[in-house]
């Protein structure tokens, strides 16, 4: 006979798959997310959850990387076209696409945050006939953005989560807090929440992600690969010229640029760990005929510690600068987005490990996965919750992939959605019960 939560996962399941399909087919990019996040808050409040949305917990002057006004103004408009939930769009619009739902159990214990992840990426999907998306009939419908990294998943995840959490309400301790955060491609939307202080009165807090080469049934407790990130755009101003008639008046952005970007990923690695430099995007010129008089460039760099990632960031406006000298141009250099690194906390995933053991759906407990990978914008949350004395982590559930993160056919095996909500219940159950997670008495103010 199946028990209770098994009956409860069984019938979630094609609701997952429902949730995830739908965000999928309307991807939205970082700060535009106003259908996602109007739906996640429509069905929180619903669930009875106490919600606090927009402003109230994105600062707007921490955001990075947010929009013109309008794209803004566009991506409001598109998001009533798809179904949006109107009632929640003057507190979403303007990139303020924060949703954050607390529970309260009304009995002693810690606050237990789950940090979840709601946009896709600048990205054109596949049109591919095989590609499974388009075979289904949830391709994204908007042109350039695409789900390319399981975050349609994740927010699936936390809904579903969510359900649950309400279903088993009476078996809960302290107080739950599901953070849908905007912005995490590009490490731009972390900040805003943790300098409204979201995180603030929480004591643990877990952050997850499907995928990162891992199969279907392996479980990380803690990824601590996450490299240190700055990502620039940069922007020289020459002055155009006839380049025929009078070449010697022009100053070439274009030239600048591109001598820069050839001086970027000559910039010499650290001695003391990994480190990363990408130009991702380099656009100039307006015609064959003229000197160049603009130019922009996208760069990114990385650094398996933050004093790492620092050096190479160093470098790179050194680079760009002298790139601008030599050719007698103008560059300025502004941030897009940035994190920091942070390892998790020990005693928390040792007591996550703990209670996975032997867990229903997982094939292979990992305690730590230490490889430098990418970054990740929970690391600032996870950060300033252990600067307040809290602990953190940041988990992996592994799942087949049709073609890697932040590729155009990407497209996961949807099994891990029940799993990844039955293994955060259960650790949501355990870990707000357990002596050991008992709120500190001496949290750092700071």
């Amino acid at each position: 006979m199946l028990t209770s939560l098994e009956q409860e996962l069984a019938a979630l399941a094609p609701q997952l798959r429902d949730w995830r399909r739908d965000f999928h087919r309307h991807a939205e990019p970082g700060w535009l997310e106003l259908r996602t996040a109007s739906i996640v808050a429509e069905e929180l409040d619903r669930l009875g959850f106490e919600l606090a949305v927009g402003r109230d917990v994105v600062a707007s002057q921490a955001r990075m990387g947010l929009p013109d006004e309008q794209t803004l103004a566009l991506a409001e408009h598109r998001a009533l076209e798809q179904g949006a939930v109107a009632r929640w769009l003057p507190a979403l619009s303007g990139g303020f696409t924060g949703v954050v739902a607390t529970l309260d159990s009304g009995r002693p214990g810690p606050t237990l945050a789950i940090r979840v992840d709601l946009d896709a990426l600048d990205l054109e999907e596949s049109g591919a006939a095989d590609h499974r998306p388009r075979a289904e009939g949830f391709a994204s419908l908007n042109r350039g953005a695409m789900h390319a990294c399981g975050h349609d998943g994740h927010t699936a995840i936390g809904l579903g989560l969510a359900r649950l959490l309400k279903r088993f309400e009476a078996e809960l301790h302290g107080r739950i807090k599901l953070i849908f955060q905007p912005a995490e491609e590009g490490v731009r939307g972390a900040r805003s929440m943790v300098e409204a202080g979201v995180v603030d009165d929480v004591d643990l807090l877990i952050a997850s992600h499907i995928g990162l080469d891992r199969p279907l049934g392996e479980v990380v407790c803690a990824a601590d690969g996450f490299l240190a990130t700055t990502k620039l755009d940069v922007e020289f101003k020459g002055v155009p010229a006839h380049a025929g008639g009078r070449p010697e008046a022009g100053r070439n952005a274009l030239l600048a640029a591109a001598q820069a970007a050839l001086g970027l990923h000559a910039i010499a690695p650290h001695s003391l760990g990994a480190s990363r430099v990408n130009v991702g995007v380099l656009e100039a010129g307006s015609g064959r005929n003229v000197i160049a008089a603009v130019a922009r460039m996208k760069i990114e760099t990385r650094g398996e510690s933050s004093e790492i990632n620092a050096y190479v960031e160093a470098r790179a406006r050194e680079v760009i600068d002298g790139a601008a000298i030599i050719h007698g141009v103008e560059a300025s250099v502004s941030v897009a987005g940035g994190a920091d690194t942070c390892k998790a906390s020990p005693a928390l995933v040792e007591r996550i490990r703990t209670l996975l053991e032997g867990a229903p759906g997982i094939d292979r407990l990992v305690t730590t996965d230490p490889s430098p990978s990418g970054s990740e914008d929970a690391t600032c949350l996870m950060a300033r919750v252990q600067a307040r004395g809290g602990q953190a982590t940041y988990m992996i559930f592994g799942t087949e992939l049709a073609a890697g993160h932040h590729h155009q056919r990407f497209d996961f095996d949807e099994q891990v959605l029940p799993l990844a909500v039955r293994t955060l219940l259960l650790l949501s159950q355990q870990l707000t019960a357990h002596p050991f997670a008992t709120a500190p008495t001496d949290r750092n103010p700071a």
